[in-house]
């Protein structure tokens, strides 16, 4: 069902305004919580601190798998996937491009060409398995972003703002991925949107960031 992840009385501030005011939250495993909130309300600053990208000023953020806490160490990192709203892309091929995090952990040649194969034809970018990367279109380039996420087979995937910007096509192929991740439900999806209907096509749990603070939506 995936790891439990806890937030406790976080507190970020920056360039002396408050983003995270006492923010709390516990975020039940294997399910997706799609986040909501106001441009600025600090939705991404929340995203990073969660996925251990960031240091909050104050609180703590606690993984959990079964009752024990876990360090927050690289296997901890690795088990964790936070995909932005625009995509760094290496200048190589796709193929490589997706191959990069596998190979960084070591996976044998066989199973990282088997694993990019099967996650390039499920974001429906096979016939660009050999393109350079930096020549896909905008949308191909999200479903790529999301790609390198979904090889790695995270714990704890967050996706800030994935279908922002897309034409109806491509943000209808990257929904899709999203409830097939959601319905295996090995994965925690954390998203954050702009769309509640959108929340509610994919979302378990709707949250709201007001006031510095993760309350139900």
């Amino acid at each position: 069902m995936g790891l439990k992840l806890k937030a406790a009385n976080l507190f970020k501030t920056y360039n002396g305004n408050p983003v995270l005011l006492d923010c709390s939250f516990s975020f039940a495993p294997g399910q997706a919580h799609l986040l909501l909130g106001p441009n600025g309300s600090g939705k991404s600053t929340l995203f990073r601190i969660l996925a251990l990208l960031e240091k909050p000023d104050a609180g703590v953020v606690n993984y959990r798998e079964g009752d024990y806490l876990l360090g927050q160490d690289l296997a901890l990192r690795r088990k964790i996937t936070l995909v932005l709203p625009k995509t760094g892309i290496f200048n190589t091929t796709v193929f490589h491009n997706v191959a990069y995090g596998l190979k960084l952990r070591g996976v044998g040649r066989q199973e990282v060409e088997a694993r990019v194969a099967a996650v390039l034809d499920l974001v429906r970018l096979s016939h660009k398995t050999t393109h350079r990367a930096l020549d896909l279109s905008s949308g191909e380039s999200k479903r790529l972003g999301l790609a390198r996420a979904m090889v790695l087979e995270p714990e704890v995937l967050f996706l800030d703002e994935p279908t922002a910007s897309l034409d109806p096509g491509n943000a209808e192929v990257i929904e899709g991925l999203i409830l097939g991740l959601k319905r295996q439900q090995r994965t925690t999806i954390m998203m954050i949107t702009h769309d509640p209907d959108q929340a509610r096509r994919l979302g378990d749990q709707l949250l709201y960031l007001k006031d510095g603070k993760v309350v139900p939506y």
